[in-house]
């Protein structure tokens, strides 16, 4: 999922510490990201061509999306680290987050009810209040409840993460992301097979919501308690909360599942050894393992009796896209002191915007192109462009009137002192080089 995260961090006294200064390859990574996933959702309203002939051998929204997750890897962990402090981690996230979530569900529902776009998920109003609660948790595609928009899947792993970095950070785990993100490679590869998917859901489908929903607020409050004790009782919750969702429940799957939280420690190892934090070379060693064990195991088959929502393996078209999305970080984190495009780095600032929106305009070019199978080529191409000067308008509106504002609230709220004592803080990490101009 795309996120900008690097804003004015806290210390753990709640004065505010220096902007963090953003980093101009990140941005353009997230360009390029943001761009393939609009460009994926487009082919089957404007380029079935494109889906009939190349999606076969390269799965574009997944190179979108684990570019996205290696990035959420290699920034956010020391976002928390930085501050110091899990209450104004948090306070950040959700002022981060919701926002311009909020306003996405109630475009969707707008054009839903208007008969602009194709309609709701079916499925989502035989319980609605249940797939509010589910959806208000960012953790409803591991909850067996269908995505509002479609693209809120990744944001229930995005989730996952971060309660699994809190829950370290609290520990006071240190310098593990490269093991743990070698465990979830090594588990995705040989345990994913056997994983079920949506277990939980499926055998009980209203309460599952319900208990994680009140797990979930039971643990982040527990974490920001005063009491050493209950902030261990929270760590426990929200580690068991993630992990049993992930392994148990995942509608995609366990082995991607484990492959996408593998990916994310990657990147936050591949930070750990830039800083400095992390022994260089058994660290690049376990790195270097979790992409091939992730292609290994996107290429195995599930075993039947899992429920599986994919009973054939993930296939060589999505080996592709996650081997493609590492190369384009790992060129792109060689190529960091290089001028980057005013382009890319502007459509990675409003990417979040551009990540949610996408899915509605798709929809209005959807049902304002009409009949398109005997549409000309050019035709097409020209209501891409159409597509795309839309996404663009909309996400650069969004950001600077819901997410820049409620980025401002966050960092507000956040700066003031809060009465729970942190554990201690890793020391910050060497300021990132500014971007280029």
């Amino acid at each position: 999922m795309p996120t900008n995260t690097l804003t004015t961090e806290t210390k753990a006294s709640g004065a505010p510490a220096a902007p963090a200064a953003r980093m101009g390859w990140l941005d353009a990574l997230r360009g390029v990201a943001a761009l393939v996933v609009v460009f994926e959702h487009s082919l089957d309203v404007l380029l079935p061509e494109v889906r009939r002939n190349v999606s076969p051998w390269f799965d574009f929204g997944r190179y979108g999306v684990f570019l996205f997750f290696l990035i959420s890897g290699y920034v956010v962990p020391f976002s928390l680290v930085r501050r110091g402090s899990v209450r104004a981690f948090w306070v950040g996230r959700l002022f981060r987050l919701y926002p311009a979530w909020f306003m996405s569900v109630g475009l969707m529902l707008a054009l839903g009810a208007s008969g602009v776009s194709w309609g709701l998920p079916q499925g989502l109003g035989d319980r609605p209040w249940i797939s509010a609660v589910a959806h208000l948790t960012m953790l409803q595609d591991l909850l067996g409840v269908p995505n509002v928009v479609n693209v809120f899947w990744t944001l229930s792993y995005e989730m996952v993460f971060y309660l699994l970095i809190t829950a370290m950070f609290i520990a006071g785990v240190k310098g593990a992301s490269a093991r743990v993100s070698l465990g979830f490679g090594v588990a995705a590869a040989m345990l994913g097979v056997s994983l079920p998917s949506g277990l939980l859901a499926t055998r009980w489908p209203g309460a599952t919501p319900m208990v994680a929903a009140f797990a979930l607020a039971a643990g982040i409050a527990a974490m920001v308690s005063a009491r050493p004790a209950v902030r261990r009782a929270g760590v426990a919750i929200v580690a068991a909360l993630a992990l049993t969702l992930l392994v148990l429940d995942s509608r995609i799957g366990g082995i991607e599942s484990l492959c996408i939280i593998a990916t994310m420690f990657a990147g936050t190892a591949v930070r750990g050894i830039q800083d400095g934090r992390l022994r260089a070379r058994p660290a690049a060693a376990m790195v270097a393992l979790v992409p091939a064990l992730t292609l290994l195991a996107g290429l195995r088959p599930p075993a039947t009796w899992t429920e599986h929502g994919y009973p054939q393996s993930l296939g060589v078209d999505w080996s592709i896209g996650v081997a493609a999305a590492w190369l384009t970080f790992l060129g792109g984190l060689a190529l960091r002191h290089r001028r980057m495009p005013r382009a890319l780095m502007w459509l990675g600032l409003v990417s979040y915007s551009v990540y949610l929106l996408h899915p509605m305009v798709v929809q209005t070019v959807w049902r304002a192109a009409g009949e398109r199978d005997a549409m000309p080529l050019w035709v097409r191409l020209a209501w891409e462009g159409v597509l795309l000067a839309g996404v663009l308008v909309a996400a650069g509106l969004a950001h600077r009137y819901v997410e820049r504002p409620a980025q401002r609230l966050g960092r507000r709220l956040a700066r003031r002192p809060g009465r729970t004592p942190e554990p201690p803080a890793e020391p910050p990490a060497p300021r990132p080089e500014p971007a280029a101009s």
